[in-house]
């Protein structure tokens, strides 16, 4: 493709060509420096491959996009519960125990995987791979809706809604203790303040755990910035346990499970952050007890899911019911309260 550079352009060729590259070529700012990487880019005619060259307004520039490879990673015929599928995008309602993306730990069996196969043809080449795009995540064990990218163009508009917080995701969870805004511990603690409607706000920046790499863990300086709001749908076990709805402002790694372990108030199975707790004995019949001790998993489900179609820009706005399990557990909780 070819295009001219417009006024004022920005010092550097990258930032030039993430302004100037038409908006048909759906092409983001990392593809663009790994194209400038390949000597791919040619500006009056010659190579350029540094993303600091200089670049004036006139200049001519000349892209050459290579075909979209196949992906290394290896389709899979599982099933998946399609919410809502176009040419564009793709949104899953994940149930608990799939990994998102291949790893070292989880070769196969992925929600990757799963798509590959599903899509087939159908995926452009998201990244120079003809693979879907993933834009955000939820974790293995965490239930529910995720978008996904199925061509360039949905990836870019998607990943820049992530980035200025302007989707919607609202998770629901279930949690030891009641949040209160009433309570001295929580209005003490850093971070943490209380919202109209008995909304709990959480402020703290979130880094890998310093003993423990595959944790995550809240640190008082540097790391990223990260906010959970929480709100109480209801109590269980006179104030022993806690339905929750939970806002992301932004999406780090562990967010709503390592902020709701720092206020207290882990998450029911979080076999990561929160542990086993010992209850009164009073709080539930042995029956909800024990199932509450055979759950398997963090009680987490990303419920809601709403963004700007990133090619229309229609809103759309999607829910997904609770699972089994944690339907089950509710009820046990409900029926078994002390």
């Amino acid at each position: 493709m070819e295009f001219v550079i417009a006024a004022d352009p920005p010092p550097r060729l990258d930032k030039a060509l993430a302004r100037d590259v038409p908006e048909s070529a759906s092409l983001s700012r990392s593809r663009l420096v790994r194209l400038l990487a390949d000597g791919a880019v040619a500006v009056n005619g010659a190579v350029v491959r540094a993303p600091k060259a200089r670049v004036a307004e006139g200049d001519a520039v000349a892209i050459t996009v290579p075909v979209a490879e196949d992906s290394h990673i290896l389709p899979e015929a599982i099933a998946l519960d399609v919410v809502f599928e176009d040419a564009d995008l793709i949104v899953i309602n994940k149930p608990a125990g799939m990994v998102v993306h291949p790893a070292p730990g989880s070769p196969s069996g992925t929600l990757v995987n799963a798509l590959l196969h599903h899509c087939g043809d159908a995926l452009s080449g998201v990244g120079g791979k003809k693979r879907p795009g993933i834009v955000h995540r939820i974790d293995k064990e965490t239930s529910g809706l995720l978008v996904v990218a199925k061509s360039d163009r949905a990836h870019h508009g998607l990943a820049a809604q992530f980035e200025k917080h302007h989707v919607e995701r609202l998770y629901r969870a279930l949690c030891y203790g009641v949040p209160d805004a009433g309570d001295p511990r929580l209005r003490g603690m850093r971070g943490v303040s209380f919202e109209s409607g008995g909304i709990m706000k959480i402020t703290a920046n979130l880094a890998r755990h310093p003993a423990d790499r595959q944790r995550q863990a809240v640190v008082q300086s540097g790391g990223r910035h990260a906010v959970t709001r929480a709100k109480v749908r209801r109590a269980f076990g006179g104030g022993a346990l806690a339905e929750l709805d939970c806002w992301l402002e932004t999406g780090r790694t562990h967010q709503i499970r390592v902020h709701m372990a720092y206020a207290g108030h882990s998450l029911l199975g979080d076999p990561v952050y929160g542990g086993r707790r010992v209850l009164a004995k009073t709080a539930l019949t042995p029956e909800a007890a024990e199932t509450l001790r055979a759950f398997p998993r963090q009680a987490l489900h990303a419920a809601t899911l709403g963004f700007a179609h990133p090619v229309s820009g229609e809103m759309l706005r999607f829910e997904a019911p609770l699972p089994a399990d944690m339907a089950g557990l509710i009820a046990a909780l409900e029926a078994g309260a002390g």
